[in-house]
C-alpha cells in the first residue's frame, strides 16, 4: 500500500485543482497511492479541510499549529484534545516543533507551543508530527524533557545529518523523507537515508510543496510520494514493492487510521 505520510490538501489553492479537490484524489488513486495523511498547519483552517475529505476513507487528519504561524496564533491542550478525541479521522498531533530558520526571533512562543502540543499527545495517546529546521537540538532536548517517547511519532520531511538522525531514532521516533531526496545537491541526504532501518522509515510528498524531480517547477501533488518511495529503494539497494511495503507498515504501527 503506498502511503503519503504527510500532505496540506487545506492547501491546494496553491495547486491546478484549487476548485477540484475530487480530480486530485482520483488522479492520487490512478497513481496508486492509497493512503494520505492531511497534516494541519493551524486551527482555523481545520473545519474546511475536514469538510473537504468527509466523503474520503483513505484520508486521515491531523490536529496542529505549525512552528511557522503567527506568535499571534494561540492553542490550548484543550483546543487540541477537543478535536483529537472527537474526530475518529484525527490520528496524530501536529504538524509542531521548532523554526529557527523562518521564525528565529519567536523561539520562546515556538517552544511553549511545542510544549503544549506534546502534553496534548501525551493526554490523548497520539502521536506527534514533528518539524524543525536549524533547531534540531533544541528540538530534541523538549522531546525529552517533555517525555514524548511516551507517545513517538515521526520528525517529517528529514533533512539533518546522521548523528542527528540517530538522536532522533534513538528517541523511539521514525524519519520521514520527501522529494528533496531527488535534488541533485541532496548527496548527504541520500547518505543519511541509506542508513535508515526499513522499520523506521516513512515516505512523504509534504505537497503542494518540494515537488521532486523531475516536476521542479510545478506544485507537488500527494501522486508524486511514487517517485520518493523509488529513489528511497534505489538509495537503500532493495525493490520499491519492499519499500511500500514497509513504510506502508511502519505508517499503519504508528498513526493507527481507521480506514472505513
Amino acid at each position: 500500500m503506498l502511503i503519503d505520510s504527510h500532505c496540506h490538501l487545506d492547501r491546494i489553492d496553491l495547486t491546478p485543482y484549487a476548485q477540484n479537490f475530487a480530480q486530485m484524489m482520483e488522479q492520487t488513486r490512478i497513481a496508486g497511492v492509497e493512503h494520505i495523511l492531511c497534516v494541519a498547519i493551524n486551527l482555523q483552517n481545520y473545519p474546511a479541510m475536514r469538510t473537504k475529505i468527509a466523503s474520503s476513507p483513505d484520508v486521515s487528519v491531523s490536529v496542529g499549529l505549525h512552528p511557522n504561524e503567527s506568535p499571534e496564533h494561540t492553542i490550548t491542550v484543550d483546543d487540541l484534545l477537543k478535536l483529537a478525541t472527537e474526530d475518529s479521522k484525527v490520528v496524530a498531533i501536529g504538524e509542531t516543533g521548532l523554526d529557527n530558520y523562518r521564525m528565529p526571533k519567536n523561539t520562546d512562543r515556538q517552544q511553549e507551543r511545542f510544549r503544549i502540543h506534546i502534553q496534548a499527545a501525551k493526554t490523548c495517546s497520539k502521536p506527534l508530527i514533528i518539524h524543525t529546521r536549524q533547531a534540531a537540538q533544541d528540538t530534541l532536548r523538549i522531546l525529552k524533557e517533555e517525555q514524548a517517547a511516551d507517545v513517538g511519532g515521526v520528525f517529517h520531511c528529514f533533512t539533518e545529518n546522521w548523528d542527528i538522525a540517530k538522536a532522533v531514532l534513538d528517541l523511539g521516533f521514525l524519519l520521514s523523507f520527501s522529494g528533496i531526496i531527488t535534488f541533485p545537491k541532496a548527496h548527504d541526504l541520500r547518505a543519511v537515508v541509506k542508513k535508515v532501518p526499513l522499520d523506521r522509515l516513512l515516505i512523504e510528498t509534504d505537497s503542494p510543496y518540494l515537488t521532486p524531480v523531475p516536476y521542479r517547477g510545478k506544485s507537488n501533488e500527494p501522486k508524486f510520494v511514487a517517485i520518493v518511495a523509488e529513489q528511497v529503494a534505489k538509495i537503500q539497494d532493495i525493490s520499491v514493492t519492499r519499500l511500500i511495503d514497509s513504510t506502508a507498515e511502519n505508517f499503519f504501527q504508528v498513526f493507527r487510521p481507521i480506514l472505513s
